[in-house]
């Protein structure tokens, strides 16, 4: 179990979105964790809670952007938070490009992620 929040923590949890393994993704999580996604019905977008709901939730990224890739990356740590920016890139199930700026706010305990809340830019066409 990973104690401390680290930079390189961030950068294998990303790691682990890039090859799109749910697995090694969700072993970052806590088992009552939350995630907000970007997009939703809500202001604060889509919310999962729970470590069941929060892999489903995360599943439906790879199949609405089944070649997801997050680059160009950058991490902060500040006691039990961290922050996490990337570009996602690839193509929609419906064969739309996209690539994005966005930023992942994740709050840790015990080593492991309590919720994960993400923000997309908002890109206009």
């Amino acid at each position: 179990m990973r104690e401390n929040v680290t930079i390189p923590t961030l950068e294998e949890f990303l790691a682990a979105f890039n090859k799109h393994d749910l697995d090694a993704i969700m072993s970052f999580f806590s088992d009552d964790c939350e995630l907000c996604m970007p997009r939703g019905k809500e202001p604060g977008g889509t919310r999962y809670v729970g470590k069941a709901a929060v892999r489903e939730g995360l599943a439906t990224r790879f199949v609405g952007i089944p070649d997801v890739h997050y680059g160009e990356d950058r991490h902060w740590v500040a006691g039990n938070l961290g922050v996490s920016t990337w570009l996602l890139s690839g193509t929609t199930k419906t064969g739309e490009l996209i690539r994005v700026r966005g930023v992942d706010l994740l709050e840790f305990r015990n080593g492991k992620i309590a919720k994960k809340d993400s923000y997309w830019k908002i890109i206009e066409r």
